[in-house]
């Protein structure tokens, strides 16, 4: 922080004034385990900002459910053809308003937010000058009002500033475990899934042997390999980052559960 650049001045400085304004507003309260509460509280704000965003992949997520029985005929019909079948593909999405890099705008958008967390977060770890970090913290923060004499990072018994594999505590390891997991089961609710596959198993075996590979290998990744490269981020990171990004997880999770049971059972259109 006493050298800052480009990326702290646009993403570390915003975040730490806001979180350290929910903090001292804690503090002021007397609620017990202030620094944990500030990152649940900006989660939920990131979240309000991120909203359209969000509501967009909804959208988009919803689309990809009605088209899945004609991009399944495509597949069929041109897999011989992968560059004929990569055009008809993006002609249906061009033709229904999808843009299949729609589900990767919010992982781009997170990424700097997350990057800019964790420097925050880095300023807390117990291995350094306390005088130092708050010293850096104060020069950080825009208003007068915001400085800070100490700073507290023990939320329920936990530290949020350190990781767990430095914690040398076995209750720690559950934290990355129950990560990984939350985004396990955000991949199954939010991937597109077609439920009239299981009415008639040998349309769906079909339709299996027509998938493109790369879909497949996209499914495995999300499914399988995210989940567990996210759980490793927990492990290795603050813990302070697991708590945002699982309350995250669990706002994603309801937002798509809400959708899916307002949402009546996806109807495709006859369009070949």
């Amino acid at each position: 922080m006493s050298n800052p650049n480009i990326f702290t001045t646009i993403f570390v400085f915003p975040i730490l004034n806001v979180l350290i304004l929910f903090y001292k507003a804690l503090e002021i309260i007397k609620i017990p385990g202030a620094l944990g509460f500030s990152i649940l509280l900006l989660t939920v704000l990131v979240r309000v900002i991120l909203h359209p965003f969000f509501k967009s992949q909804i959208e988009t997520a919803k689309k990809m459910q009605d088209i899945k029985p004609h991009l399944d005929k495509l597949s069929k019909k041109h897999k011989k053809n992968p560059k004929k079948l990569q055009e008809e593909q993006m002609k249906l999405y061009k033709e229904m308003g999808i843009n299949p890099a729609s589900g990767c705008l919010l992982m781009i958008i997170q990424v700097p937010i997350f990057i800019g967390l964790y420097q925050t977060l880095s300023m807390l770890l117990v291995n350094t000058d306390l005088t130092k970090i708050v010293t850096d913290i104060n020069n950080a923060l825009y208003f007068s009002f915001l400085r800070i004499n100490s700073i507290n990072p023990w939320f329920f018994g936990i530290n949020l500033a350190i990781s767990p594999s430095k914690a040398n505590n076995v209750f720690y390891l559950l934290i990355p475990l129950v990560i990984g997991v939350l985004q396990y089961y955000q991949s199954i609710v939010t991937l597109p899934s077609n439920k009239n596959e299981k009415k008639d198993d040998k349309v769906n075996k079909d339709k299996k042997k027509s998938e493109p590979d790369f879909q497949k290998a996209m499914g495995t990744q999300f499914k399988i390999i995210f989940p567990l490269m996210i759980g490793w981020f927990a492990y290795t990171l603050p813990v302070g980052l697991s708590v945002y990004w699982g309350i995250f997880s669990v706002f994603t999770i309801m937002q798509y559960r809400s959708m899916q049971k307002k949402s009546p059972e996806v109807v495709t259109s006859g369009k070949n």
